[in-house]
């Protein structure tokens, strides 16, 4: 299924719509493709893992031949680059932390309206739109960032994050020893204000774990995040 091009855009962005339900599936396939989308539906994990390369997948959680969760972070493992949006029923906190912990860029709870999918979609494409700098090394204490390579390490040890996770890392890189506020971080890394707060506790929290030394990314209360720069 083809749309037009996307006003603002040099070429179709190409969505993997992953749901289960047809009927659902159709009506937000027609709205998708009349907003300028081009569109592929996959009704399953194998489909989904089969698909043509696209740009930004909408991926429903519940399939009939698998979790979608562990479809995410399959997903996301063949791509850091690739958008991901979890539009599911599931709205349990867990639920969401879960999935952006996977590597999902954000998370939709149906029902919700096209003109909020919308917007999101077009925060995940914006920010994926520049996440290739330039060619550049960041340097904070123990941590090293090639920012064009895309490559973290930490006391000379790679460490592998999602895209998000590293955008987060070097947004709060660029200034070491300085409070970053969340909505900077929002900014910078989602290209908007308007995400869920939350979304960037989870993405912090996983972000600590991988950099091994929980100290390294500092809480400052009522403001936002620190790297500890020393």
């Amino acid at each position: 299924m083809r749309g037009q091009q996307v006003e603002g855009t040099e070429a179709r962005v190409r969505i993997l719509l992953v749901e289960d339900d047809r009927r659902v599936a159709g009506a937000l396939s027609s709205a998708l493709i009349r907003r300028g989308y081009e569109v592929e539906h996959a009704a399953t994990v194998e489909a989904a893992l089969s698909a043509a390369p696209c740009d930004l997948v909408l991926l429903d959680l519940t399939l009939p031949d698998g979790d979608g969760t562990d479809l995410c972070r399959e997903l996301r493992r063949r791509s850091s680059q690739l958008g991901i949006i979890a539009v599911t029923a599931r709205g349990e906190e867990r639920d969401r932390v879960l999935g952006l912990r996977l590597g999902a860029d954000d998370y939709v709870v149906k029902p919700f309206s096209m003109v909020e999918l919308q917007a999101r979609i077009e925060a995940v494409l914006r920010r994926a739109a520049h996440t290739v700098p330039e060619r550049n090394l960041i340097e904070a204490g123990a941590v090293r960032i090639d920012v064009g390579g895309r490559t973290v390490s930490v006391a000379g040890r790679a460490v592998a994050l999602t895209r998000k996770e590293f955008d987060i890392l070097v947004s709060l890189a660029r200034q070491p020893g300085v409070a970053v506020p969340r909505d900077r971080i929002l900014l910078d890394v989602w290209g908007t204000t308007w995400a869920d707060r939350h979304t960037v506790e989870v993405h912090v929290g996983s972000l600590r774990g991988k950099l091994g030394d929980p100290k390294l990314v500092e809480t400052v209360r009522g403001v936002g995040y620190r790297l500890r720069g020393e």
